[in-house]
C-alpha cells in the first residue's frame, strides 16, 4: 500500500520511483506527503476489513467457526469509526496541530 501511495504522490509531482535521486528530492521538498502516505497506509487501514492484515484475519477466522461478523459496513459503523476516530483525531490534535 505505501509504495503504491507513494508512487502515485511522485507522479503527481513528475517524479519516477525508480530514480533514487527524485525519490529524495521527493521526500526532501515534499516531506508533507510522506506524512499522509505514513497515516494512509498504516493507521487509516484499520478502519476496514480489507484494508488491515489482522482484521481481515480476525474476519476470516470468525467465518470458518460459524461465528457470523459484522458486515463490510456494519464492522466500520458499528466498531472501527466510533473507536479510531476519536483516536485519529486526538493523533492529529496533539500530533499536527501547528
Amino acid at each position: 500500500t505505501y509504495l503504491t501511495f507513494l508512487a502515485g504522490g511522485l507522479g503527481l509531482k513528475g517524479l519516477r520511483i525508480d530514480q533514487a535521486a527524485e525519490v529524495t528530492r521527493f521526500a526532501s521538498e515534499h516531506s508533507h506527503y510522506l506524512v499522509a502516505i505514513s497515516l494512509g497506509a498504516t493507521c487509516f487501514g484499520a478502519l476496514t476489513y480489507i484494508g488491515n492484515g489482522p482484521n481481515l484475519m480476525v474476519k476470516a477466522i470468525a467465518d470458518h467457526a460459524k461465528v457470523h461478523p459484522p458486515s463490510f459496513f456494519g464492522f466500520m459503523f458499528k466498531f472501527a469509526l466510533p473507536v479510531l476516530l476519536p483516536i485519529f483525531i486526538l493523533i492529529s490534535i496533539l500530533f499536527f496541530a501547528e
